[in-house]
């Protein structure tokens, strides 16, 4: 217990060395580790308006989307805000040729129009609470790696379940600074989420994977949803008598917009930093396993692009796809060349000279020695992982036929178990549907021998699986044709296969080339690269966690903050510019201005809808635009934010909604590894120019009418 005593006393120490905008803060711990030094900054709030259970707060009208972005209440009946690409993936689900959403948008002047969608949930965050003693009292020093997980994930449940007997909560517990804290996390969840409005893409993704991660930004990167419950306000499965959920709060909106240095802050739920790594692991990620990927998502794009242009339907079917492929793509080289030009790995290791000093002649002394000594190892595999899983699983085909592995298996299994093998193909034949609708084969069969040849010819040959070296030597020359004739590049082929099927034809499965590359792959992930990666991972994790603890004792003045793992935080700054390079230094705005200034009609990222164009001719940007009368498209500030923060609420000191968060600059995106104060912004839309095109570009006044705005 005196570990975990030590550990909650530093994290409620005076926030003496809080670091300027960086950080993640938990919004339970606001008011002992932030409320200060946000309100020196501007903000009007106290920390308990922006978290309490036990009153509303402006943590109520925060939602974790779709489990992956965030989202945020705009009016009293559950209509939510959050970035186009977030809700993209249900546009497109709703896009056909006939009703092309993608392109031309979606608004429901009804709620009766508003369309349901099958799948997505949100969920408000009801509280957090410390269970780290609870937590740590069932743990014992002799336990392994192994050991102690099990018993964590064991105490957890308890705790959930404990947490939510009798209620309609969910509940789970989370592992803060790598092991050293634990917190209860009770959730409630809604099902019945329906998409409200989208603008073309040609607004929502204006710049496309061209601007992606880039300043200056002109991307109306929003859409709008609403939350429907039961008549208790509760959440419930869609049906179409639920009503609009009764918000417990929402976020007025601002019309004053922001100016240069003004106070900001982002609360939403990012996904996952590393900031605490040694420099052997950055390197490894950084200047190994990004590379690869790099690589090999840049030859999938490539092709993806060719036919995307080529053809109408193949853009709507590998439209989520390819912003999928990209946005890492082009992230992982802002976050390599960042660290590069940052001196991070110096910097790191100039820090990790300093611990080593502290470290002589404490438990701690050998620490730094044993990192490096484990990831040396686990780099090679990493990267080799890296290939099998970009190169061999990248193509869609091999990916389906690793779908048909449990059918193999109950197909060959004694006794044999009609009743599971029919379930299996009845969950086979739904699955393919929603495969098929969005496959092209032409694309995916130039994928498949591009993506082969570079595995084969590029990778560390020690970590090449035999079945591509011999795949590539013996049918090399004819892999096109190969894919051709497999089971699982035909739809009507396999679901006339599976439409018959039975424990017979197994033998038509494994005897596909396609089927044993797929289970040839998988065979070696699971069999060589994987087995000698656990319990190097079970040792980095333990030396991550000693490594962790050791720093805080080593700083105890500096409050440190957990790395982001999707639960809710609250990161603040000002509103800055910044200098990328010599010579150029980018404002804090954008303006439509810009968005004439890049219309290219020949290009599509940056093609411009007529009704955009004759509004921003006539400047009819009613009550939307700045005091100078132009019309602001986004802006930046030094909020530190993740992958995750996608659609959260930018607020201002009053906790107006002045913005929704979309990306970051290309030259901060290493701030998952390390933060640069002088390069790492946020870009948000500028909440003006979403209303405007709400109001003035589609006409859905109604929705307007539904929120409250500050003038």
């Amino acid at each position: 217990m005196k570990k975990f005593f030590f550990f909650t006393t530093l994290l409620i120490s005076l926030a003496a060395k809080l670091m300027a905008d960086e950080g993640m803060w938990l919004p339970v711990l606001l008011e002992q580790l932030n409320e200060k030094q946000m309100q020196a900054r501007g903000l009007k709030l106290t920390a308990r308006d922006l978290y309490d259970i036990n009153h509303t707060s402006l943590k109520d009208a925060i939602v974790h989307f779709g489990g992956g972005c965030t989202a945020e209440l705009v009016s009293p009946e559950g209509l939510l805000l959050t970035n186009h690409h977030c809700g993209y993936g249900e546009i497109q689900q709703h896009s056909t040729i006939e009703h092309d959403y993608l392109t031309d948008g979606f608004w429901a002047m009804s709620r009766e129009e508003e369309l349901p969608c099958p799948g997505l949930t949100v969920s408000f965050l009801v509280k957090m609470e410390d269970v780290t003693a609870e937590v740590l009292e069932s743990l014992k020093p002799e336990m392994t790696n192994k050991q102690r997980n099990a018993a964590i994930a064991s105490i957890s449940r308890k705790i959930a379940e404990n947490a939510t007997k009798g209620t309609w909560y969910k509940a789970q517990v989370k592992s803060f600074f790598n092991g050293n804290q634990f917190y209860l996390l009770v959730y409630e969840t809604f099902e019945d989420v329906r998409l409200v409005g989208a603008p073309p893409s040609s607004i929502g993704k204006f710049g496309g994977d061209t601007d992606n991660w880039m300043w200056p930004r002109h991307t109306g990167d929003f859409s709008i949803f609403r939350i429907y419950a039961d008549s208790a306000n509760r959440p419930a499965p869609y049906n179409p008598s639920n009503r609009p959920f009764r918000s417990r709060h929402f976020f007025p909106i601002s019309l004053k917009g922001v100016e240069k240095g003004d106070f900001t802050f982002v609360y939403g739920y990012p996904g996952t930093t590393q900031e605490y790594l040694p420099a052997i692991a950055v390197e490894a990620l950084t200047e190994k396993i990004n590379p690869v990927r790099i690589k090999l998502r840049g030859i999938r794009l490539n092709i993806m692009n060719k036919y995307m242009e080529a053809d109408r339907a193949t853009r709507i079917q590998y439209a989520a796809k390819s912003a999928g492929l990209a946005n890492g793509w082009k992230k992982w080289q802002g976050e390599s060349n960042g660290i590069r030009r940052l001196n991070g790995l110096e910097r790191k290791r100039m820090y990790e000279e300093k611990f080593q000093n502290w470290a002589y002649f404490t438990p701690y002394e050998y620490l730094l020695d044993y990192y490096r000594s484990a990831y040396e190892d686990y780099a090679t595999l990493k990267v080799g992982e890296t290939w099998l899983v970009e190169a061999g699983f990248g193509t869609e085909a091999i990916s389906l036929a690793r779908s048909f592995t449990n059918l193999v298996q109950l197909s060959q299994a004694k006794p044999y178990d009609a009743s599971a093998v029919e379930n299996e193909l009845k969950r086979l034949r739904e699955y393919l549907s929603a495969f098929y609708k969005d496959y092209n084969p032409a694309l995916d069969r130039e994928v498949f021998v591009a993506l082969l040849k570079q595995y084969a010819s590029a990778a560390d040959k020690a970590m090449v699986p035999s079945i591509v070296t011999d795949f590539v030597a013996n049918s090399g020359d004819k892999a096109a044709e190969v894919f051709d004739k497999s089971l699982f590049t035909n739809q009507q082929r396999l679901e006339k296969f599976l439409a018959s099927y039975k424990p017979s034809k197994v033998k038509n499965i494994l005897k596909d080339p396609l089927w044993q590359l797929a289970s040839g792959l998988q065979k070696y992930l699971t069999e060589y690269i994987r087995p000698v990666l656990a319990p190097i991972n079970d040792k980095l994790d333990s030396l991550q966690r000693t490594y962790m603890y050791a720093q805080m004792q080593m700083n105890p003045e500096q409050v440190f903050y957990p790395d982001a793992n999707s639960t809710l935080r609250i990161t603040y700054g000002n509103v800055e510019g910044y200098q990328p390079r010599d010579a150029v230094y980018y404002l804090h705005y954008t303006t439509l201005d810009g968005i004439m200034e890049k219309e290219n009609p020949e290009i599509s990222d940056y093609q411009v809808p007529d009704r955009l164009k004759e509004l921003w001719k006539h400047k009819d940007f009613g009550r939307y635009a700045d005091k100078n009368g132009q019309l602001r498209t986004a802006f930046i500030a030094t909020n530190h934010t993740s992958g995750g923060n996608s659609g959260s609420p930018v607020l201002n000191a009053e906790g107006h909604l002045v913005g929704i968060n979309f990306d970051r600059v290309w030259e901060g995106t290493m701030s998952d590894l390390m933060y640069d104060p002088s390069m790492c912004r946020n870009i948000s839309l500028d909440i003006r120019y979403c209303l405007f095109i709400i109001d003035k570009f589609a006409g859905a006044h109604h929705l307007i009418n539904e929120m409250t705005l500050i003038e």
